[in-house]
């Protein structure tokens, strides 16, 4: 009845990676026997090949010991291929596209361990954000032209389908790559026009989002009912100058644990830390923190 989600964004493959970090990562997945794991956009940092090549040789390698959800960031989008321009936007992805396939947004499930179809378990959905420079995510800030995301309606209708079809005891977590909630440190929302997607996340029936893009992690909950987290990066930029960390998210019948795992590297490893406990709560009510116990 427990899923246990590894949850990693931003690895940014190219100069910024954190290559230790990212071993020792590799290393990890085995002994930490997660159900699935969950890349959460910005694989590369310039959508070159070599790039892509090397997230390709990471995803393959954590495939050996569980499935793993990759879905597009804005580092991973050729947005200089079609700015602003709503036709043709298949050059936007095709570098993409060639190591990871057709599908942006992709649809997981995690069967349950209980006697009855459907129980327990978890169906994993992607919304796509990451448009490029797009009408949907311009703002009045040149620096965001390429950086912010934006939530369209019709990938949230599609999402809320694949929810409403799930058996009543699958969690439904949905992955986005743009941080939904203001960064602690940067105080930064990653979409634009963040409260109607927000709105919008509450509306279709998602328990649990995974999302990245900020480079600090986090976990909180959004609209009092669905839990919220935000993995940090792999690679050199840190928020604050804190270390590199990535999230364990333990889904149970009754809460939602996240584990942040933090870099230690003058030992050359990630130690799992603090840990963040919400209720999980049924349709009707909402979800609250938790004391953790020791």
């Amino acid at each position: 009845m427990t899923v246990q989600l590894l949850h990693l964004a931003d690895l940014h493959f190219g100069g910024l990676a954190d290559l230790r970090a990212i071993a020792a990562v590799e290393k990890m997945i085995p002994d930490l026997r997660p159900d699935a794991v969950v890349v959460a956009g910005d694989l590369t940092q310039r959508a070159r090949h070599g790039e892509f090549q090397r997230a390709l040789a990471f995803t393959q390698l954590a495939a050996a010991a569980a499935p793993v959800y990759v879905m597009p960031g804005n580092h991973d989008v050729r947005w200089w291929a079609r700015p602003l321009t709503p036709f043709g936007k298949g050059a936007l992805y095709s570098k993409y596209e060639r190591y990871f396939g057709a599908d942006l947004a992709p649809t997981l499930t995690i069967p349950g361990g209980g006697a009855e179809r459907g129980a327990g378990g978890a169906v994993i959905a992607g919304a796509l954000t990451s448009h490029g420079a797009a009408w949907g995510s311009l703002t009045f800030n040149l620096r965001d032209l390429t950086v912010k995301g934006h939530l369209p309606a019709r990938e949230m209708k599609r999402v809320r389908a694949v929810f409403t079809a799930a058996p009543g005891g699958q969690a439904r977590v949905l992955v986005v790559h743009h941080n939904v909630l203001r960064g602690e440190i940067s105080r930064r929302m990653g979409l634009a026009r963040w409260r109607r997607a927000q709105r919008r996340i509450l509306e279709s029936g998602a328990e649990i989002v995974l999302c990245g893009h900020d480079h600090q992690e986090g976990a909180e909950v959004l609209g009092g009912r669905v839990v919220v987290s935000t993995a940090s990066t792999l690679c050199t930029r840190v928020r604050g100058g804190r270390a590199s960390s990535f999230n364990f998210v333990t889904i149970e019948p009754t809460a939602v644990h996240v584990t942040f795992f933090r870099w230690e590297p003058e030992r050359g490893r990630f130690k799992a830390s603090d840990t963040l406990a919400f209720a999980r709560p049924s349709r009707q009510s909402p979800a609250q923190q938790v004391p953790v116990g020791s």
